[in-house]
């Protein structure tokens, strides 16, 4: 199969509708492609002298490459237009071309059609074409009118695949490639879909999606120019403060009143971004406590906006600083997105995790056992029983499935008539060893019930996160080690039918601890 790429932007190979072009041809496998970058061509204007028509018919007269071009068009089985919009049309050099195909018609009136034509010089009805642009406006609907009649009129109405994308501007915008490389992965799709033989109506409608809300993206683009409105800020506006406007209007409301305040250490810029109930908005001057202020380097932000570096190692790295309430920080992902969270659908809804299933089958050996051996060791093979069906609502852990086993062997050996003062006491020294255990491995134990408040499988990624969790395992572990030796000397006091009761506060306690560390160690160590 002959494919023909028409590249129609002055900008050649750096056109922002070629990133579109090139996931479409890889989604199609078609590799060998052949891309004609039409700004580089010699390709005159056409001289409306009928020539083709009448004197060299099917040859223009102009002695230029658009010969050459033409024997392509016609070989070609699959024609790729890809141009960005220009006044509400397409580029001149690609106008020029398209002028130039007058050889390919024939000079007779055509029959039938309502408003005339000329047949076609070739039979190209087998021939195939796609349109992909990009335009500078927030949506395509209504700025591609003009090209979708000259298109309609070339072709025929439905028998063209169009992608036709707003926003056009923001593909070629490092700090937002997160979100561009997601559109373009739809592209690539569509283009495997048409080569097999049409894109889903499913595919389409994504398509048709702009990358951003309306008034995210134009806040984004006035910014970029370098210029604000009047009554947005009267200080001349500068790359940090455009780069600084630009994230603001990533920001989606969750009904808190914030001021952010960046303090740029490298170039010595302090900028504030109120965050509203309605929304954001950058200010100079006149500054307003802070509710949570970032320092860091200005290059480093915006090579953490690019990703080229991760935010959560920077912070670890203690490359940049956070004073005042770490709880944005902890949110960023969801307030600077530009996007409104989407609901997760029922086959991608995660299960949560639940510490309760962990700690309940320890619980109940260890509190009813000490007052009654043979109901305690039944209670606690019944509820590992009841913890196993659980994991068909929670999402298991490994340390939860490494208990049940553990619950049940020493439920059967106090059945089995073992001595109950030494199981009771080893049971808080195996329990304790489980969370040392925990404390070393790659995602620590309390990770794994606490990631949900702290983005999901992302937070596994987070090293802050990470050590955070892992403090705190180890702290669980310590406790319940040390547990195991007061546990086992109490039991040989009149106080043994209380242990059960006694050390079952500690869950709670270490709970309530773990809640606050989880929230000022991070915090902590954010400060610098």
């Amino acid at each position: 199969m002959k494919v023909l790429v028409l590249n129609g932007s002055p900008k050649g190979e750096h056109s922002n509708t070629m990133y579109l072009t090139r996931a479409f041809l890889n989604g199609a496998a078609w590799t060998d492609a052949e891309i004609i970058n039409v700004a580089n061509a010699n390709v005159k204007s056409c001289l409306g002298c009928f020539a083709c028509w009448n004197k060299t018919p099917g040859k223009c007269i102009i002695d230029d490459e658009m010969a050459e071009i033409l024997d392509k068009i016609i070989a070609a089985d699959v024609i790729v237009w890809s141009f960005p919009l220009y006044y509400f049309s397409v580029p001149g050099g690609l106008k020029n071309l398209i002028d130039r195909q007058l050889p390919l018609n024939l000079p007779f009136m055509a029959e039938g059609g309502e408003s005339g034509g000329h047949p076609p010089r070739y039979d190209l009805s087998q021939q195939k074409h796609v349109i992909i642009s990009t335009c500078g406006f927030w949506t395509s609907i209504g700025n591609y009118d003009g090209v979708i009649s000259m298109f309609d009129h070339f072709y025929g109405k439905g028998s063209y695949t169009a992608i036709l994308c707003g926003q056009g501007e923001l593909f070629r915008v490092a700090e937002l490639k997160k979100r561009t490389d997601a559109y373009l992965e739809i592209v690539n799709r569509g283009g495997g879909e048409y080569a097999a033989g049409g894109m889903s109506a499913k595919t389409q409608e994504e398509l048709a999606q702009p990358l951003y809300p309306r008034e995210v993206f134009e806040k984004m683009a006035n910014a970029s120019w370098g210029t604000v409105k009047e009554e947005d800020t009267k200080a001349s506006v500068e790359e940090s403060l455009s780069f600084t406007v630009q994230m603001s209007a990533l920001y989606r409301p969750d009904g808190v009143e914030r001021v952010l305040e960046f303090y740029y250490t490298d170039i010595q810029k302090t900028y504030q971004i109120l965050l509203t109930k309605e929304g954001s908005n950058v200010i100079t001057d006149g500054f307003r406590p802070y509710t949570t202020r970032i320092e860091t380097p200005y290059s480093l932000w915006r090579s953490i906006s690019r990703n080229e570096i991760s935010g959560q190692d920077a912070l670890f790295q203690r490359l940049y600083t956070v004073q005042g309430d770490f709880r944005l920080m902890l949110k960023w992902d969801q307030l600077f997105s530009g996007l409104v969270p989407p609901k997760p659908s029922p086959a991608t809804h995660r299960r949560k995790t639940n510490m309760l299933i962990f700690l309940v089958p320890w619980i109940v050996i260890w509190t009813v056992i000490a007052i009654n051996p043979i109901i305690g060791s039944v209670a606690g093979i019944a509820v590992t029983v009841l913890v196993t069906l659980l994991w068909l609502v929670f999402q298991p852990v490994i340390f939860e499935q490494v208990s049940v086993p553990i619950v049940v062997g020493l439920s059967l050996a106090v059945l089995l008539g073992g001595d109950i003062r030494l199981i009771v006491s080893g049971s808080y020294f195996i329990f304790g060893l489980l969370w040392i255990v925990g404390a070393f491995t790659k995602t620590p134990l309390t990770a794994y019930y606490s990631a949900a408040d702290y983005g999901e499988e992302g937070a596994f990624a987070n090293p802050l996160f990470i050590k955070t969790n892992r403090i705190l395992t180890g702290a669980w572990g310590g406790l319940y080690l040390v547990t195991a030796v007061w546990t086992y000397v109490l039991m040989g006091s009149s106080f043994s039918p209380y242990i059960g009761a006694i050390n079952s506060v500690l869950p709670v306690l270490m709970g309530i601890y773990t809640a606050w560390f989880q929230k000022w160690y991070p915090a902590r160590w954010a400060r610098g």
